[in-house]
């Protein structure tokens, strides 16, 4: 009897082995979400406010920025494993989505770019390009690729509100029993989002130079949300320095335009910017894309207010 006992132990924990990670009920007091970096950590850490038994923790670290290269450790995957919830950004930001689904038996996985129109990458708001209706559910179906679509959803005040009408749902979902409490914390939230949003649209209206140069593709969609024209994009991915020729081209572009405003980023050098402004008249400001910051819940809203001002500075 020992031998058989013995004997079906091991086979269980082989099958265990070659099917992947097998999510298991851990005895815990708290429902525990998981958010996959920065922006999306926010965005959850202010629909759980105050809910009692509920823990939201960032995945990435803060200084790690967008998830364009980030690979997966042990302790991530762990992290995933014992989470209630891996709340994604979505449209193609976390590459290694398909493969934690797959691996991992019973995650819920929340998808907060349900329903928003996804741009081409490259897509700048002057070109013809078209969009793409992401409609899609947000729980267990991944068999769509958005490798190609601008994944920088969250620049966007318009799309940072969805993003937060999804997450909510789908926390409900896994967490029904404190439905009144995240749609409350939800409704207050997005009330501050919708007077950001005011904010910003007013205090763009009347600038005289909608042209503009950024660093590399994250405002596609701020762009389009407040009539901004980008012109140019200095670096297509962040590290991907551009060659002298690709240097000259844009300064080129920048003095036939006579573009003024070259936005970099606070999380990457400006060397390359520096050089264009060098051989042009355009100047360096610094816009923040939002994907890393302070562990503070208005985190998002303060640092489009500052992106506001900056914008008003350099395009009046």
């Amino acid at each position: 009897m020992k031998k058989i006992l013995a004997l079906l132990l091991t086979t269980t924990i082989a099958v265990g082995f070659l099917s992947g990670c097998i999510r298991t009920d851990y005895q815990k007091d708290k429902v525990k979400f998981l958010a996959s970096f920065y922006p999306i950590y926010i965005m959850a850490l202010n629909i759980v406010d105050g809910v009692e038994g509920i823990e939201v923790d960032c995945m990435a670290e803060v200084q790690v920025g967008c998830l364009h290269d980030f690979k997966l450790s042990t302790d991530n995957m762990r992290d995933i494993e014992k989470s209630d919830g891996f709340i994604i950004n979505g449209a193609g930001m976390e590459g290694f989505i398909e493969d934690i689904a797959n691996r991992v038996d019973g995650l819920h996985i929340i998808d907060s770019s349900t329903g928003i129109n996804l741009l081409a990458d490259g897509h700048h708001h002057d070109e013809d390009e078209h969009e793409h209706e992401h409609d899609h559910e947000h729980e267990d179906e991944h068999n769509h690729d958005h490798g190609e679509y601008n994944a920088h959803l969250w620049v966007s005040v318009a799309n940072y509100i969805k993003q937060v009408e999804n997450i909510t749902e789908g926390i409900i979902k896994i967490d029904p029993a404190h439905e009144k409490e995240y749609r409350r914390n939800s409704k207050e939230y997005i009330a501050k989002l919708t007077k950001l949003q005011n904010e910003m649209e007013s205090g763009l209206a009347n600038i005289s130079d909608r042209n503009i140069i950024t660093f590399h593709e994250a405002f596609g969609y701020f762009a389009e949300e407040f009539n901004l024209n980008i012109v140019s994009v200095i670096e297509r991915e962040p590290g991907s320095e551009p060659n002298a020729k690709d240097l000259a081209s844009i300064i080129d572009l920048t003095n036939e335009t006579g573009v003024k405003a070259l936005f970099v980023e606070p999380q990457y050098p400006d060397t390359s910017a520096d050089i264009i402004a060098a051989e042009t008249d355009a100047k360096v400001y610094t816009l923040d894309p939002g994907v890393s910051g302070d562990m503070n819940k208005d985190a998002y809203i303060i640092m489009m207010q500052e992106n506001l001002k900056v914008l008003q500075k350099a395009l009046t």
